[in-house]
């Protein structure tokens, strides 16, 4: 698979992250069952022992509706100094839904932003790849000035008013991975972000999407979705047998490991292949935040020190598709990017998918 020319670039960016929670604090509020020891739960030591994240971005308060999905996309919008009715396209990225027919997450999103009617939303049922899928269709389209809004929202679909786990994520002997589930509380983490991206003939940019269905490098297709949340529609309906346990996200973690640390050095090889030397000359390079191990590995096995290759997870959990902006924000935040610079994404995740994308920051200075 290999990468081809991507001309766009980033105009403006936006991010916003759960309030971070340490994870003692979690884990008192989810009351996650401790199987070694019945009637008792594990303790955020260890919880952090085991996925190696030691506080979370937990606000299901926050995050209730997609008011705050849209203040994001409008911060975006704000930064590129581009008002709703110039946008050309939306395509928005989440597998944590408010509704889950008929694309109404986007309806509402763009309803609130004022974002004119003749533009069509582009709603993704996407998880931690969801910006290099996002990249790809907007490059496909040729649009003009795209709004790219990603969100994960793991607390409003993982635990209850008060913090503890639901049922279906405490105790499921339904779901293949029901011993598991409440792994996947502990370590997604709420967050949105959003990228404006402007079409630029110019621009030097590449864009890589790979599904990895017919094959995995010199390995044969996958099938393995890697997280599975197998209820909820009409194959288990909702209100059916079953259908409650099987509706939470499980994680298939020795796939997992193994999909991120080959996909993230076939998105490399690829970039290398049409851009030899590329980890050179871009400023930043993010990859996707699936977990601190696998993180901190990948960084190390590419040689690179950490102020180049940023990472959040440690501190804020997996945020999915908005990881990596996230980090870009908060770079353009610090003044760490400056305009012109050149980032790269490299991203792995469910479906399977994969991708990365280079392209240039042209983030206009904030007004006096």
């Amino acid at each position: 698979m290999r990468a081809r020319p991507f001309p766009y670039e980033i105009g403006g960016a936006c991010a916003e992250l759960g309030t971070v929670i340490d994870m003692e604090s979690w884990a008192r509020r989810a009351r996650v069952p401790d199987r070694r020891r019945p009637g008792a739960h594990l303790t955020g030591a260890t919880v952090t022992r085991l996925l190696a994240v030691e506080s979370k971005a937990w606000d299901p308060e926050r995050f209730a509706d997609p008011e705050t999905v849209a203040r994001v996309a409008r911060g975006a919008l704000e930064s590129a100094r581009l008002a709703p009715e110039e946008v050309t396209a939306v395509v928005l990225v989440t597998c944590t839904p408010y509704q889950v027919m008929l694309d109404q997450d986007a309806f509402a999103v763009l309803r609130i932003l004022g974002i004119a009617d003749h533009v069509p939303p582009v709603q993704l049922g996407a998880g931690c790849a969801g910006l290099a899928r996002a990249a790809a269709v907007v490059s496909s389209t040729r649009t003009e000035r795209a709004l790219v809004i990603a969100y994960n929202v793991a607390s409003r679909v993982s635990t209850a008013a008060d913090g503890s786990l639901l049922p279906h994520y405490a105790d499921n002997t339904l779901h293949p991975y029901g011993k598991s589930l409440w792994a996947s509380s502990a370590l997604f983490s709420d967050g949105v972000g959003a990228l404006v991206l402007r079409r630029n003939v110019d621009a030097e940019g590449m864009v890589l999407y790979s599904r990895d269905s017919q094959s995995f490098g010199d390995e044969p297709g996958l099938t393995d979705p890697l997280i599975h949340f197998p209820g909820g529609g009409s194959r288990h309906p909702a209100g059916s047998p079953g259908s409650c346990e099987l509706s939470g996200y499980g994680m298939n973690s020795p796939e997992i490991q193994r999909y991120y640390s080959r996909g993230m050095t076939l998105n490399h090889e690829a970039l290398e292949e049409v851009r030899p030397g590329y980890l050179k000359e871009v400023t930043r390079l993010y990859t996707h935040q699936a977990n601190p191990r696998l993180v901190d590995a990948f960084r190390e096995e590419m040689g690179l020190p950490a102020e180049r290759a940023p990472s959040n997870v440690h501190t804020v959990g997996n945020t999915a598709a908005a990881s990596t902006i996230a980090l870009l924000h908060a770079d353009l935040v610090a003044g760490t990017i400056e305009r012109s610079d050149e980032v790269c994404f490299s991203v792995v995740g469910s479906g399977p998918e994969r991708g990365a994308l280079i392209t240039p920051v042209q983030v206009p200075a904030p007004r006096a």
